[in-house]
């Protein structure tokens, strides 16, 4: 089984720590699906800078093939953070960089090499959902990370994603059980075939339009213990898509309720283990001042 991450690639900045680490929704997927066994890979547009450079180096470093991907002229995405108590806390960005500014456009050939993979994952930072057609008319299962931004959430958003996706992820840790669940629906109803809400502290519910099924949290036993949050939503997201994956998912042969109840579990597990992990996926290094420079500048312009 493979999994694909096709779209956003980012640094991530800890300015509390000095610290970059690679990221981004569609690689950490991709990362996390092969260190859980699966065959990976990783499609999308690097930035020819130095960080560039770094991102797809420490992709492939994590065994993810980023063979396909293009390399463009212009900067790479930064995102700055910092963890307070544990919790990381976004501060801003540089808008993607040349990654979102000039995704791929996926001919033929590309759409051959996603037809090899089991399940193709994208995001709302990917500026992919002008492919998702394309991808939607593969045998490949494809899933997509809606976020937590409002602007993500529209009714006119839903449906340019939802038709085309086999699941959806929706990050929910700000809304009560009562409105995750009616976003959960809503987004059934405009077309997704199953979709998942992780709540934070508070577990995680999927809803296929026939059942709902929750999970609570794993609980880190010591708050003291945890090294940051990021990237424990696409932790949670692998873990279930693999197990999903393993009990024989497909587009043809969709999940049953104990299916989603082993992968809601599952995907629990994945979320707790990345609490203890730095970044995304580890492979730190000094941050770059130029590009921080650089980011600060752009923000004051916006201003």
């Amino acid at each position: 089984m493979r999994v694909l991450g096709f779209g956003d690639n980012i640094v991530d900045r800890f300015v509390d720590r000095g610290v970059d680490y690679p990221g981004g929704n569609s690689v950490n997927v991709a990362v996390y699906a092969r260190r859980l066994g699966l065959g990976a890979g990783y499609l999308g547009v690097f930035g020819d800078d130095d960080l560039g450079r770094f991102l797809r180096e420490s992709i492939a470093a994590q065994g993810v093939a980023v063979d396909r991907c293009a390399v463009r002229a212009g900067e790479s995405g930064v995102s700055t953070l910092r963890v307070d108590d544990g919790d990381r806390v976004f501060l801003g960005w540089n808008g993607g960089g040349v990654t979102v500014r000039e995704p791929l456009v996926l001919d033929v050939g590309l759409l051959g090499y996603v037809s090899s993979f089991d399940l193709v994952h994208s995001s709302v930072y990917s500026g992919s959902e002008g492919e998702l057609p394309k991808l939607a008319a593969l045998d490949t299962l494809v899933s997509f990370d809606l976020s937590s931004e409002e602007e993500f959430r529209t009714p006119s958003y839903l449906d340019r994603v939802c038709p085309h996706a086999d699941l959806v992820l929706l990050s929910c840790s700000h809304l009560d059980a009562t409105a995750t669940r009616a976003l959960l629906a809503e987004a059934v109803r405009r077309g997704a075939r199953l979709a998942l809400a992780t709540r934070g502290v508070d577990g995680a519910i999927a809803h296929d339009g026939r059942v709902t099924v929750t999970t609570p949290a794993r609980r880190v036993e010591d708050p003291q213990e945890i090294i940051d949050t990021m990237g424990c939503g696409d932790a949670f997201l692998t873990g279930f898509v693999v197990s999903l994956l393993r009990d024989g998912w497909s587009a043809d042969s969709p999940p049953g309720h104990h299916m989603i109840e082993r992968a809601l579990h599952e995907g629990a597990e994945a979320a707790y283990g990345q609490c203890f992990v730095e970044g995304a996926f580890g492979h730190g290094r000094p941050a770059g001042r130029p590009a921080v420079a650089s980011m600060w500048r752009a923000s004051e312009r916006e201003k």
